[in-house]
């Protein structure tokens, strides 16, 4: 039994004894609410404590974050307390969010997104931390001999979905097209990644490529009428500020007539016309069920490889193409 069932033994034992001392004189205490089928066990009742960093709030981390505790709460029911927070987008929140997870000694920590994983990585050598939503793990953590196993204390879940069949789509949509606008956040290591790889596809396609790099919301509109000016079509890769500023974007892109090719349907379903897709949901569920092997000593994190979306789909914003003129292909779905 390990020591924090035996905490939990000892801290009921104690609440009966206060109660029966009472003579029953006084209501006990509430249990605390809960969502609807929430499983999440009460504090201080679970086996497991998993500390949640998310990077910040949009569609496509609110979906890897649901996706990871739905695969906790089936795997191990009423064995988990998740505490959870968001980072707001600032890589020092990350960090001091990280401080804490390991001030508590939680048993492992979900790390949703690039800043949060680096965070983690330099907080933390022995508290188990898988990633998730991140692009590329090699870029994220400064790893040149990369195997796809990060080993030590880390492994998780990447958001990429193939580079060169983006590049494919683009190519498919827009033939004519000559210049392509790389919109990105330069702050993103892993959006600097997509956008240098995607434009040696897109080269060697024949268009020209520059590439439109902004450092935060407070220039992103101005930067994107730039690239606007000038391009024919604009491509964002999986970007988390990009993701928590679509209209912004799209208040840009679409009076000017540019259609967007963008890396995930969160960003499409804003601003895009677009998208070759993997599901957020379904990767941070695989990440729930790589934490549930490690917690119960089932999976060795050191040798887990890092996993990837099994399968990818082309979707299409239907509002924005229709505003744009656009009409897709009959192998694209809609956004819904």
């Amino acid at each position: 039994m390990n020591k924090k069932k035996l905490a939990a033994l000892a801290l009921s034992g104690a609440m009966i004894l206060t109660l029966a001392a009472c003579g029953g004189t006084q209501g006990s205490a509430e249990t605390p609410s809960s969502e609807p089928g929430d499983t999440t066990p009460a504090q201080g009742t679970a086996s497991y404590t998993v500390g949640i960093c998310q990077q910040m709030t949009h569609d496509a981390l609110d979906a890897a974050t649901q996706g990871f505790k739905d695969a906790l709460n089936e795997l191990l029911p009423n064995q988990v307390e998740f505490k959870e927070q968001d980072a707001g987008g600032e890589y020092n929140n990350c960090a001091t969010i990280m401080d804490g997870f390991v001030a508590e000694n939680v048993d492992l920590i979900l790390a949703n997104a690039t800043y949060p994983l680096q965070a983690a990585a330099s907080a933390t050598a022995e508290i188990p931390i898988l990633g998730t939503s991140v692009t590329d793990y090699a870029t994220a953590l400064t790893i040149t001999d990369w195997t796809g196993t990060v080993g030590g204390n880390i492994s998780g879940t990447s958001d990429l979905a193939p580079l060169d069949q983006q590049a494919d789509m683009l190519q498919e949509l827009f033939p004519e097209a000559q210049n392509v606008g790389l919109l990105y956040c330069s702050g993103e290591p892993n959006s600097v990644y997509q956008v240098e790889t995607i434009e040696g596809y897109l080269t060697e396609m024949g268009y020209t490529c520059t590439q439109y790099a902004f450092t935060d919301v407070n220039d992103l509109s101005s930067v994107a009428q730039t690239a606007c000016d000038g391009s024919d079509v604009i491509y964002i890769p999986t970007d988390n500020t990009a993701a928590a500023n679509t209209e912004t974007i799209a208040n840009v892109v679409i009076p000017a007539g540019v259609p967007v090719i963008a890396g995930e349907s969160g960003i499409c379903s804003g601003c895009g016309v677009a998208t070759l897709s993997i599901s957020y949901y379904d990767i941070g569920y695989a990440t729930g069920e790589m934490a549930a092997q490690i917690l119960t000593g089932e999976g060795d994190i050191s040798t887990m490889a890092i996993q990837y979306a099994p399968t990818v789909t082309k979707m299409y914003n239907a509002a924005n193409c229709e505003a744009l003129g656009l009409t897709m292909p009959e192998d694209y779905e809609p956004i819904a």
